[in-house]
């Protein structure tokens, strides 16, 4: 004969354990979800930075075809460099993926860098009026570029610290988020020269 008592306490047991699990399981639905939604805001920040990034970009390389113009008036042997930059231009603009612009947009600072610095064997541009003109749109725009810049590294760095560490690696899996590029040009200006001139000094 079952005592009573004691099927009561076996059903509660039972009731306890299923509680438990189902606890858990709504916990756990509820932190991969916060998770994998982690993920997607970090991914949107590093794509809606890039945007304002392209933006200046935009700005800064409309100007490159009066440099050009300007600076091959006075001198006809730099074509190789010309071309260089003429090549990295198009190749931003047709690259089609975040990565693949931002790695181009590399190539392009680096080349135009090196056009920059064939100004410094030319002094008769100091006296150029449409030249230093131009001279300050590039400053102002490489100004505007190092801010945004600096706003998708820090969207670019917290994206890819989230992907690399645990849990946020397996939620960034779920959510599909790749590792994105940095786009840093120190690099490339150091290779190449600054990308500006001071004609003041």
């Amino acid at each position: 004969m079952h005592h009573p008592s004691r099927r009561g306490s076996a059903t509660m047991v039972l009731l306890g354990i299923i509680g438990a699990f189902i606890l858990l399981f709504v916990i756990g639905g509820c932190t991969a979800w916060t998770g994998y939604n982690k993920a997607v805001g970090f991914d949107e920040n590093v794509t809606a930075s890039w945007s304002q990034v392209e933006n200046q970009l935009q700005r800064r390389y409309d100007l490159i075809p009066n440099v050009v113009s300007t600076i091959k008036g006075l001198t006809d042997h730099e074509s190789e460099v010309f071309t260089n930059l003429a090549q990295a231009r198009t190749g931003y603009f047709n690259a089609k993926s975040q990565d693949d612009k931002v790695n181009a947009a590399k190539a392009v600072e680096a080349s135009f860098a090196k056009v920059m610095r064939i100004t410094e064997n030319y002094p008769q541009l100091r006296s150029s009026e449409s030249f230093l003109k131009l001279q300050d749109q590039l400053e102002g725009s490489e100004n505007r570029l190092a801010v945004e810049r600096g706003r998708f590294n820090d969207a670019v760095r917290a994206s890819n610290t989230y992907r690399r560490k645990f849990p946020g690696a397996i939620f960034a899996g779920w959510a599909g988020v790749e590792e994105h590029e940095y786009f840093e040009v120190d690099e490339a200006v150091r290779e190449g020269g600054p990308p500006t001139v001071d004609f003041n000094k």
